[in-house]
């Protein structure tokens, strides 16, 4: 049994994670919230106390101040909190950091994006390769629990694989991981999360086809899928965190992510790009100063928490799988709905951070009971991931299946035709006022 939980980060992320924590503190006992700007922190327990979310009063709930690139001082905090589990959720360049301080210390690790170096962008797969799963053996043999992407994608879509497996099919042919976000927070622009991890994401598409590692340019292969609740929607192929570990843990052919752009977002990334904007490498100023592009756009966008108060409409978060059950051809959708009105009724939060900030919480209860104290290091995939559903239906995150009759209209097909057709069938179009700059965001995704 572990107990006491650190949160590191302040984000939209973290905000829902602390605010599910302490809504089952009596599992995972007290909670310490620290980042590099602890009056952020302190924002977030003051959102938990107007909304009465401390389960246990007893327990816990406080802040620290830390800059988590510094293992010491980590090391220190760990240990002065006396916490057993720590879940980062600051930005992807912590996370080598922090699971040193985790070796050291011997307490439970868990993230929900893989590790970024500053000066890379979407390395070669299998990603995790380059850095976490150096660490593996250390985990194993100081007995500490590291468990990596336990979000929602990375992390529940991990499990919905792991389900396929276990439940309902004997071969799994392929698996079209899907996301969409019909929601719509009223800006003309804005990012759902840290805007510089966003756009680093979508440099370079590395997908899984045919059991082998393939590269396409972004925004280039386009698919129309009508998805439940949100509807018909725009998606694309691309890379994501959970293709590098499910590539080597889940036996198919091939494992593809989509995710829905509408034209304006799709129109604003390639004039940012094409312009230079999103370059993450420094670039001098006449007056000799350096900045980093990428970084100076970041600092234009809105905070993502921003967005929270006015956002309407829905997620989908689903895995399209493929293959066959009892000699016979099977495809099934395991997804998830999620509504951005109801989590900020909840817990003052966008349903984006909400269903990335439940998933790690969820995993730290299993921790802390047992079931997913592995010490050593996993990804999702490699749990009993009943459990963890089982939980995530609970806590805000229910599951729910659609069965597809194999090959009808309601089937998903994510074969990859020629790049010269792919090209052509994917064009935006985007209608632009100056005087009304509004007019460029469709009202509807298409």
């Amino acid at each position: 049994m572990k107990k006491n939980v650190l949160i590191i980060g302040a984000g939209g992320v973290a905000h829902v994670a602390a605010h599910k924590a302490a809504m089952n503190n009596d599992v995972l006992g007290d909670i310490c919230i620290a980042s590099r700007t602890q009056s952020k922190c302190d924002e977030i327990i003051e959102s938990i106390q107007r909304k009465g979310h401390l389960k246990d009063p007893s327990k816990k709930l406080y802040s620290r101040q830390i800059d988590a690139l510094d293992i010491p001082a980590t090391v220190e905090l760990i240990r002065e909190t006396n916490s057993e589990i720590v879940i980062n959720l600051g930005q992807a360049f912590l996370n080598m950091s922090i699971l040193e301080a985790c070796l050291e210390t011997g307490v439970a690790y868990i993230d929900t994006a893989i590790h970024e170096d500053p000066d890379k962008v979407c390395e070669n797969p299998p990603w995790y390769a380059n850095y976490e799963w150096k660490r593996k053996d250390r985990c194993a043999e100081k007995g500490v629990t590291a468990i990596l992407g336990a979000g929602f994608d990375p992390g529940v879509v991990n499990a919905y694989c792991a389900l396929a497996v276990k439940r309902y099919f004997d071969k799994i042919e392929t698996i079209d991981i899907i996301d969409v976000n019909a929601g719509s927070h009223g800006r003309y622009f804005a990012t759902n999360f840290d805007p510089e991890i966003n756009f680093r994401e979508f440099i370079k598409v590395w997908t899984w086809i045919d059991r082998q590692w393939k590269e396409y340019p972004t925004h280039t292969v386009k698919r129309v899928y009508d998805l439940p609740v949100v509807g018909p929607s725009p998606i694309y192929l691309n890379g994501h965190d959970e293709l590098h570990s499910l590539s080597q843990n889940i036996d198919a052919e091939s494992i593809r992510f989509w995710m829905g752009f509408g034209d304006h977002y799709i129109n604003v990334f390639t004039v940012l790009r094409t312009l230079g904007f999103l370059d993450h490498l420094p670039v001098k100023l006449a007056d000799g100063q350096e900045v980093v592009p990428l970084k100076v756009v970041k600092a234009l966008f809105p905070d993502p928490k921003t967005l929270a108060p006015n956002y309407t409409g829905k997620t989908c978060i689903g895995n399209f799988v493929k293959g066959i059950k009892d000699g016979k051809p099977r495809e099934l959708l395991i997804y998830q709905v999620s509504d951005h009105k109801a989590a900020y009724e909840e817990v003052e939060s966008q349903g984006i951070s909400y269903t990335a900030g439940v998933p790690p919480v969820a995993a730290a209860m299993l921790i802390a009971d047992g079931t997913w104290d592995t010490k050593t290091m996993v990804n999702v995939e490699e749990l009993d991931p009943e459990p963890f559903i089982a939980i995530l239906d609970r806590i805000g995150l229910p599951t729910e299946f659609k069965e597809i009759e194999p090959g009808s209209a309601e089937s998903f097909d994510g074969t990859v035709r020629d790049l010269e057709t792919e090209i052509a069938e994917s064009t935006a179009t985007v209608t632009v006022s100056a005087a009304n700059p509004m007019i460029a965001v469709a009202p509807k995704l298409r």
